[in-house]
């Protein structure tokens, strides 16, 4: 017998306890553009304070062969591996492909969650 989820077998729903609280939701997304840069800060768990961004057009480059880091301004996201629509809508994101200054770089921290974007040069 295949069992219908969230069903009692007689067909009857099941009803739920209470509501989800807050801190058991998930977050709104937000998606890092490319464009002026924009920050938010944001209070967490705990009473800490988190720094996230909106918008940005700056990155810090890492060359991985000389390792000296610069930061070059963003000129285009032309990769997003996990959704080709990003890259259209030139959202940032953790391993984004994009074109800077000093050529192509790989996007290598979660620029929603931290506040800056970190990427390393792509040979």
């Amino acid at each position: 017998m295949v069992t219908r989820r969230g069903k009692k077998i007689t067909g009857g729903r099941y009803k739920k306890r209470r509501k989800k609280k807050s801190y058991e939701m998930k977050p709104k997304p937000r998606p890092v553009l490319l464009g002026k840069e924009k920050k938010k800060k944001i209070r967490t768990m705990g009473g800490r304070i988190k720094t996230v961004l909106l918008s940005i057009d700056k990155a810090n480059l890492i060359d991985s062969k000389t390792q000296k880091a610069k930061v070059v301004k963003i000129k285009n996201v032309v990769e997003v591996p996990s959704n080709k629509f990003l890259a259209r809508r030139n959202i940032l994101m953790k391993g984004a492909i994009i074109d800077t200054e000093a050529g192509k770089a790989r996007i290598t921290n979660r620029p929603g969650q931290e506040g800056c974007i970190q990427a390393v040069l792509i040979d």
